[in-house]
């Protein structure tokens, strides 16, 4: 897996150029590029969730829109429409935003929710069907999404079936005071992303997202999977449970997550980093127990101590991964 971790690398430090201490969530980021999957940044104004998306993008040379959700934004306005061309006497497609590689939703629970559908179908299946035609989107394709958590006048909260496309909910925090100081010496002068370039050709992501499933997934690190997630399920302070959705995000992501750091299997490290980001945005808790301050981050992270891992006769599937992961 050295090409996925080679694209890592480069990704990384180039991103890190314009966002400074935030190494762990370029990863998350990259991994969920590797998954074919889409991430929504949750976290107060200013800690650069746009500026990561746009670095993003600019690193690995593919095509990017911002799309500005706002109350009044219509579904065409993500979609695309159709206009009747005088000179051809016909109806001429207008691709919308949607119809690119990265696409920031920023602010997208302040879009109605008739608006946060026309994304349902481009995220789930790359796809979007207006005026009866289906049309597929390029590949590579993925939404990051942004919303403020603190700010609730004027928003539409995200429904389950929309947050279940998601592979993961990241936060960016604020950065310690070392990173700060770092933060305002770069950008003393002119800002680094205007001088930023590519540096990995981002459309070969589709050949290395189909070599991740390469990555081997021991038996017992699938069980532990699928314990994980049915443990959600039967959980007394939850409401609802992971979907398989949640399952595949666990999955794919510790191959993934493998395979950017070198390794060709799976580790129960992996799954225990990821669950926290793709599992609690797929949980409801309820409602008597929200009100004792429960959270969907507290009860996974309780699962994740609870939950065994049953090693059985597959240890030798990835006994060696200790010394891999320090030779990384």
């Amino acid at each position: 897996m050295q090409n996925a971790q080679e694209f890592f690398r480069g990704v990384q430090e180039n991103v890190g150029d314009v966002i400074v201490g935030k190494e762990e969530v370029i990863e998350h980021l990259l991994i969920a590029l590797l998954c074919e999957g889409h991430v929504l940044l949750e976290d107060v104004p200013g800690v650069g969730k746009t500026m990561m998306a746009r670095a993003l993008s600019v690193s690995l040379g593919v095509d990017f829109r911002r799309l500005q959700c706002t109350p009044d934004l219509l579904p065409s306005d993500i979609t695309g429409t159709s206009i009747f061309n005088q000179e051809t006497r016909q109806f001429q497609f207008i691709a919308g935003p949607a119809f690119t590689h990265i696409l920031l939703a920023d602010e997208i629970n302040r879009a109605t929710p008739r608006t946060q559908a026309a994304l349902l179908e481009c995220m789930g299946e790359q796809q979007i069907t207006a005026d009866g035609v289906t049309r597929p989107l390029p590949r590579p394709f993925m939404v990051i999404a942004t919303q403020n958590p603190v700010e609730y006048e004027g928003t539409f909260p995200l429904p389950e079936a929309q947050l279940d496309r998601f592979l993961f909910k990241l936060n960016l925090g604020y950065l310690s005071d070392t990173e700060e100081g770092e933060m305002l010496v770069n950008l003393g002068h002119r800002h680094p992303i205007e001088t930023l370039d590519a540096v990995v050709d981002g459309h070969n992501l589709p050949e290395l997202a189909e070599q991740i499933w390469q990555v081997t997934v021991a038996d017992s690190i699938r069980d532990y999977i699928v314990g994980l997630v049915q443990a959600t399920r039967s959980h007394s302070d939850l409401a609802l449970g992971a979907s398989p959705r949640g399952s595949l995000a666990l999955y794919r992501g510790a191959q993934a997550r493998a395979a950017l750091r070198g390794r060709e299997f799976a580790l129960p490290d992996d799954v225990q980093a990821l669950a926290p980001l793709a599992l609690p945005h797929r949980c409801i808790v309820r409602s008597d127990a929200a009100l004792r301050g429960r959270t969907a981050e507290q009860i996974i992270s309780e699962l994740l101590e609870e939950t065994t891992l049953d090693l059985g006769d597959t240890t030798e599937e990835w006994s060696g991964a200790p010394a891999v992961e320090e030779e990384a």
